[in-house]
């Protein structure tokens, strides 16, 4: 995750922190390519030993996790006043887990799905890369500014 902000308010998360935010969420997005296609998807995930899980069933996340390549699963929140928010991303390979003590280890991990339907796919992410960042949430007075009740609308094409 690449911050170009020099707000002293933003701070770069390490490993271990990322790890703990991830822990504090169970859902997050993957992004994955789909033939030439981005692709991103909501998915209920646990982390577990330094991987990630996730279950998914038929379809089009399916068919683009067996291509192998490489997906980033995307995870946010912030703190219960709403002043402080967090992102964290993570960069790796889908492994499709099969073997049963596996499997059992990640229901024991309280994953289930939250759509139904059939979701027996269970699928691993092992990380090449974790980065993540916290930040102050910023007024909307700071970065919108305020407007002139006397001054004309203006939509979308510029004309009033």
């Amino acid at each position: 995750m690449e911050n170009t902000s020099t707000d002293p308010d933003t701070k770069e998360l390490s490993v271990h922190d990322c790890w703990k935010y991830l822990q504090s969420v169970s859902i997050g997005r993957i992004a994955l390519v789909n033939g030439e296609m981005p692709e991103i998807f909501p998915v209920n995930f646990v982390p577990n030993y330094g991987t990630v899980l996730f279950r998914t069933g038929p379809g089009t996340k399916h068919d683009a996790l067996r291509e192998g390549a490489v997906i980033a699963l995307e995870a946010d929140g912030f703190n219960r006043y709403g002043t402080i928010a967090w992102s964290v991303i993570l960069k790796g390979r889908p492994e499709f887990v099969t073997q049963p003590e596996d499997i059992q280890e990640a229901v024991d991990a309280g994953l289930s799905p939250w759509q139904p339907g059939a979701k027996d796919i269970l699928v691993r992410v092992t990380p090449t890369e974790v980065s993540g960042r916290r930040f102050v949430i910023s007024p909307p007075t700071k970065w919108w500014p305020p407007r002139d009740p006397k001054a004309p609308e203006v939509n979308d094409d510029g004309l009033h």
